[in-house]
C-alpha cells in the first residue's frame, strides 16, 4: 500500500508539471513599452532648477563655453563646469519634463518640453530661470520606442501627458502577439547677433546658425528666428523628408540624418530652407558629420532601423547637387562620430571608441580603438574631445596623430 501512494503521488506531481510545461508553451518573451506620465499641471510647471544629481539615463551632450550640458533622457539637463577639464563639476540639474535636445546662444538655453520650445536664461547661475515658454510649436517631437506591446490603454489623456517610454522583456501570450499584428495591430514610428553659439554632437536634432534655430522631427525642419533670444518666433516649417533622426550644419547647408539616407538643404535665405539634393542608403539608424569636401554617415544595423549590416560611409559631397557614395568601411555598432582636422572619431557602442586618419578617406588609417568602455556621442572641441558614454562623460587630449584620456567623471 505505501509504494502504491508513493506512485500515485508521483504521478500526480509528473501531471502538474507536464501541465505547466504546456502553458508555459503559450507563452514568449516580448519587449513591452510602458509609459512614463506626468499630470499636466505638472508638466505646465514642471522646468525647475535643482541641486546636482546622479543622471537617471544618459542622452545627448552639449557644450557651450565652459560649460557641459548632458541630457537625461525625458527628465532635463544636467549643468557640468569644465574650466578644468581635469577635474569637471557637476553644478546644477534643470528639471524639464520630455527633455531630449537643447542648443544655446548668448547664455540662453533653448530645451524641448515634448513638443513646447522652453527658453532658459542661464547667465546668472544662482538665478537659472525661464524667460519664455512657447507652447505645441514642435510638431512629432515624440519619440515611439520599437516594442511589441505597447501600454497606453490605461493612460489618462485628460489629465495625464505621455513624457517617454520605457522598455522591458516580459512574458506574454503568442496567440496575443499574433492576434495584435497580423490584424494590422498599432505599430508607431514616430541680421546676426554676435553671442556665442555652443555645439552639439551628432546626434543632435537642434542646430542654431546665426539668427535662427532649425529643430528637426520625424519629418519636418522646425524653423525659429532667434534675433531677440527671450522672445523666438515660430516661422514657417519646411517638409524635409522621412524619418530625420539628426542635423548639421555647414557653411550655407544643413545636413539631415534620416533612416533612409541624407538630405541637403541650403539656407542661403535661413528662413526658408530650400532643398538641394539627397543621397539614398539602405533603411538604417543614420547620424552624419561634414568637412569640405565629404559627408560622413554611420548607418547602424542589426536593431529597429532596418539594416542588418553596421559600417562608414564616406560621401562625396563636391557636387552638392549629386552627393556619391566615394567608400564604406564595416563598423560593429556605430552611433555618433566627429571630426576634428585629420581624425575621425566614431562611437561603436559596446565596442567602445575608434580613432581614424583621414587624410586618404579612400584608406582610411586606424590608430586607436579604447575598447572595454560604452559610447554614444562625441563632441570635438578646439582643446579638447569630450564623450558621452553609459553614464560616465570622457574628456580626451588631442595628440598629433590620436587622443590621450584626460579624465572622467561619473555621471
Amino acid at each position: 500500500m505505501k509504494y502504491f501512494f508513493i506512485a500515485l503521488f508521483f504521478l500526480s506531481t509528473l501531471g502538474f508539471i507536464s501541465c505547466d510545461t504546456k502553458d508555459d508553451e503559450k507563452y514568449a518573451d516580448y519587449i513591452v513599452a510602458k509609459p512614463l506620465t506626468i499630470s499636466k499641471e505638472d508638466f505646465k510647471n514642471g522646468v525647475t532648477v535643482l541641486p546636482p544629481k546622479f543622471i537617471e539615463e544618459s542622452g545627448k551632450i552639449y557644450a557651450y563655453e565652459s560649460f557641459i550640458f548632458i541630457n537625461d533622457t525625458y527628465q532635463g539637463v544636467h549643468v557640468i563646469d569644465n574650466k578644468d577639464p581635469k577635474n569637471p563639476k557637476r553644478i546644477a540639474y534643470i528639471k524639464i519634463p520630455g527633455n531630449v535636445d537643447i542648443s544655446v546662444k548668448g547664455n540662453y538655453l533653448f530645451a524641448d518640453s515634448l513638443s513646447d520650445l522652453v527658453v532658459i536664461d542661464f547667465s546668472n547661475l544662482a538665478n537659472i530661470h525661464v524667460v519664455n515658454r512657447l507652447e505645441g510649436v514642435l510638431r512629432n517631437n515624440g519619440v515611439w520606442p520599437v516594442a511589441d506591446f505597447y501600454e497606453y490603454d490605461d493612460i489618462d489623456y485628460e489629465n495625464e501627458i505621455v513624457l517617454g517610454w520605457e522598455t522591458v522583456s516580459e512574458p506574454r501570450l503568442i496567440s496575443e502577439y499574433e492576434e495584435r499584428f497580423s490584424s494590422g495591430g498599432e505599430i508607431f514610428d514616430m541680421v546676426s547677433n554676435n553671442a556665442a553659439v555652443g555645439q552639439g554632437g551628432s546626434l543632435a536634432r537642434f542646430k542654431i546658425v546665426n539668427d535662427y534655430l532649425y529643430a528637426v522631427d520625424s519629418h519636418t525642419i522646425n524653423v525659429f528666428d532667434i534675433s531677440n533670444l527671450e522672445n523666438p518666433k515660430d516661422l514657417e516649417d519646411v517638409y524635409a523628408g522621412f524619418d530625420i533622426e539628426t542635423i548639421f550644419n555647414r557653411n550655407q547647408y544643413l545636413f539631415l540624418g534620416s533612416k533612409s539616407g541624407m538630405y541637403i538643404y541650403d539656407i542661403s535665405s535661413p528662413s526658408t530652407p530650400q532643398f538641394v539634393s539627397e543621397f539614398q542608403h539602405g533603411t538604417a539608424c543614420d547620424p552624419v558629420v561634414v568637412d569640405d569636401k565629404y559627408a560622413y554617415v554611420t548607418l547602424r544595423g542589426g536593431n529597429s532601423c532596418g539594416a542588418t549590416e553596421s559600417g562608414l560611409f564616406v560621401i562625396d559631397i563636391q557636387d552638392i547637387k549629386n552627393p556619391i557614395l566615394l567608400k564604406s568601411y564595416a563598423m560593429e555598432e556605430p552611433y555618433g562620430l566627429g571630426l576634428k582636422d585629420n581624425l575621425i572619431f566614431v562611437c561603436e557602442g559596446k565596442a567602445g571608441l575608434k580613432v581614424y586618419d583621414k587624410t586618404d578617406v579612400e584608406n582610411l588609417e586606424a590608430l586607436n580603438h579604447f575598447e572595454n568602455i560604452v559610447t554614444f556621442d562625441v563632441i570635438p572641441l578646439e582643446n579638447s574631445l569630450l564623450m558621452i558614454g553609459d553614464g560616465v562623460l570622457y574628456q580626451y587630449q588631442y595628440q598629433e596623430r590620436s587622443i590621450a584620456l584626460l579624465s572622467t567623471l561619473s555621471l
